[in-house]
């Protein structure tokens, strides 16, 4: 089995003499590392499976590992084998000690949105930015491994005393309510551990050998809590890359890695340097970009897999012509080389930028999914408009007749819903049925059903006109009728309200633009009914609501987010100063160089997601508060090799390159449709 491995997986999966890291570059296949070991100590090593843990960051991760164990045992049992993520590990922990901490087994967990009530109820404010930031503020204090008392005394600004005050009284409300949050499932077991020698003895008998993946990410507390169940022995194996690791902004701290060098002497490193995903010239971009940060260890990627096409940079007039460009690119290329959508990945620095990305590939029915932001149809805004489609379309939706009957309100409320849901349930029958039945309408007063029985005569009245008035106008009507405007004024702050007003403009104009009779490029196309139009509307939002894999889409993802994915032809867009890097790192970078640092390791994840093509594109003019702004290329443009890059569209090149290119790659396309 582990003839499949090259020589440096093999050593990695075989050394058992004391702690290891294996330096995992870009597509190195560390995954697969990491299963066959868990496979090699089992099998040959004399461990049983519930002496050995394997950590990671995700549950998508944990479950692609277990996956790959179970194939790799071929039936053979590993019961009480942990593969788990950091956080679900600390909470098997904590409920098995929960009693030496004083907490009940039974304690609750609360989310994000459950500590940030807590939060606000201390600060006694309604103002979003002061609660989100001491919220972030206390997280970041949890991970480094501080107390209350310790952030106190390190406090130097006044919202960070101010927000070491309300930690304090946040800790004690928890401790209260038998609850921990999010950060407390790794921080209270290694206080545990801390307080209770007997309970860290009896983990350390029980985890004989941990493999930790992604240990780049690893944050203070973390570390501590791998180095108590550790103990001496340092039974371990930490696979990592210092060149991605891209959260320090949530308190991953890379020199984690350095650190192990100190902490454990006979720490034994292997590097892995074959990469398995990319073309030698995207590889030689990935290693010449990063070269430019210090390095904790010296790594270069190599590939077997060719030389691959030339690194394409594109310079466009907008952020408009940027996402056009690109659009445009994929169609052709798809067309071209018979490829499917989901082989196209379009990468960005932060989540504003997929916005008129996601307007282009509607414009272009092409189907897409987002990741690490939220995806146009998931908004809630766009979710609410399209509660009343769904329910012009089918009345007995009965998910979207609540939604449509309370957003905004109608005087229709939770008692006359909760009697309506009673009602339609003992009778099998919809809501909206429901609501005409004599019996019903008798246990309920006169002014609510009034409202109610308004609203689904509405409803009627919609149904009657979306087959036969212009899409546009039924849905002009719709807005002013339940004063959607006026709604988003009222429930949110100034900006917010505008911005979500902006998505329903333009979702407004879009369907209004889909139910247009069409006959451009020959293709005549009738116009659509709104009717029409929501069945449309209902299959593209179920696309995206499904598993990525499962729908032949171009991937939209935030950088971030994209790491530890491949596609075969990735566009890395918006690489301009100020965006990647971030604004705020270039300021910041000034006196501290590691922000920077960050940025680039940031753009090396981006350049290593690609298989056999990179687009990189920065605009020339960018929309920034209203105003048209000049932009300039991001310095990691520059440290591309120059041999390995076309450039499109930059005035600080040969203008013909990029003429003779597109004049080659029409010829091409025209010659393929004549052979058809």
């Amino acid at each position: 089995m582990l003839n499949s491995l090259n020589s440096p997986q093999r050593e990695a999966v075989k050394y058992l003499d004391g702690p290891l890291l294996v330096l995992a570059g870009a597509g190195s296949g560390k995954t697969r590392v990491i299963t066959q070991k868990i496979s090699y100590l089992i099998d040959e090593a004399g461990y049983s499976p519930k002496e050995i843990a394997a950590i990671t960051f995700t549950n998508k991760a944990a479950r692609e590992m277990q996956d790959r164990v179970g194939k790799l045992m071929q039936g053979k049992s590993t019961k009480g084998l942990t593969i788990a993520t950091f956080h679900s590990l600390g909470l098997q922990m904590l409920r098995a000690e929960a009693a030496l901490l004083g907490y009940k087994p039974q304690f609750s967990i609360l989310d994000s949105s459950d500590s940030y009530k807590i939060v606000a109820d201390i600060l006694a404010t309604t103002d979003k930015q002061i609660i989100r930031k001491t919220q972030w503020q206390i997280s970041a204090w949890k991970n480094a491994f501080l107390n209350a008392d310790q952030a106190k005394a390190q406090a130097d600004e006044e919202l960070t005393v101010a927000a070491a005050k309300v930690y304090q009284l946040y800790q004690q409300t928890l401790k209260a309510y038998q609850a921990v949050d999010f950060d407390d499932l790794i921080k209270l077991p290694v206080e545990l551990f801390q307080a209770h020698e007997s309970a860290l003895n009896k983990w350390q008998r029980k985890l004989q050998y941990l493999l930790i993946d992604e240990y780049q990410d690893t944050n203070a507390c973390q570390y501590k809590l791998v180095k108590m169940l550790t103990g001496l022995r340092g039974q371990f194996t930490a696979v990592g890359d210092d060149d991605q690791a891209i959260y320090g902004w949530r308190g991953a701290d890379v020199e984690n890695l350095r650190q192990l060098t100190d902490d454990f002497s006979k720490l034994k490193v292997i590097k892995l340097e074959q990469n398995y995903r990319s073309t030698v010239r995207i590889l030689r971009a990935a290693n010449q970009v990063i070269s430019n940060n210090p390095k904790l260890f010296e790594k270069k990627l190599w590939s077997d897999l060719g030389t691959g096409d030339l690194i394409q940079v594109s310079a466009a007039m907008s952020e408009e012509a940027e996402a056009e460009s690109v659009i445009m690119k994929i169609q052709a290329h798809k067309f071209e080389h018979r490829t499917k959508f989901l082989d196209y990945a379009v990468l960005y620095r932060g989540n504003h930028q997929a916005r008129i990305f996601e307007q282009q590939l509607r414009n272009h029915k092409i189907p897409y999914t987002v990741s690490g932001g939220q995806s146009f149809f998931d908004k809630a805004e766009i979710k609410d408009l399209v509660s009343y489609l769904r329910l012009i379309a089918n009345e007995d939706d009965d998910p979207a007749f609540i939604r449509a009957a309370t957003t905004p309100k109608k005087g229709i409320g939770n008692t006359t819903l909760e009697r309506l849901g009673e009602y339609a349930s003992l009778h099998k029958i919809s809501l909206f049925a429901a609501a005409f039945e004599a019996d019903f309408q008798s246990d309920v007063g006169a002014k609510q059903l009034d409202d109610l029985l308004n609203f689904c005569a509405y409803i009627n009245k919609l149904q009657q006109r979306a087959v036969r008035d212009p899409a546009n106008e039924v849905l002009d009507d719709l807005l002013n009728t339940i004063q959607y405007e006026a709604f988003l004024y009222d429930s949110e702050e100034p900006r917010a309200a505008e911005g979500k007003w902006a998505n329903v403009m333009d979702f407004i104009g879009w369907l209004s633009k889909k139910g247009e009779a069409n006959t451009e490029y020959g293709n005549e196309a009738e116009a659509k009914n709104l009717l029409e139009l929501t069945q449309m509307v209902s299959l593209m939002s179920m696309l995206e609501g499904q598993e990525a894999g499962e729908v032949d889409a171009v991937k939209l993802s935030t950088l971030h987010a994209a790491k530890g994915l491949e596609f075969g032809h990735v566009f890395l867009i918006g690489v301009e100063e100020g965006i990647l890097p971030h604004r705020e790192s270039v300021d910041l970078g000034v006196t501290d160089p590691t922000k920077i640092e960050e940025e680039r390791r940031l753009m090396y994840v981006g350049i290593t997601r690609a298989q056999k093509s990179l687009n990189i594109s920065w605009c020339k003019k960018r929309k920034r508060a209203g105003e048209m702004e000049l932009c300039e290329p991001s310095r990691f443009i520059a440290e591309l090799p120059k041999d390995d890059v076309r450039h499109f569209g930059n005035p600080f090149n040969d203008p013909e390159i990029s003429k003779d290119f597109g004049k080659s790659k029409m010829a091409n396309i025209k010659a393929m449709l004549a052979n058809k």
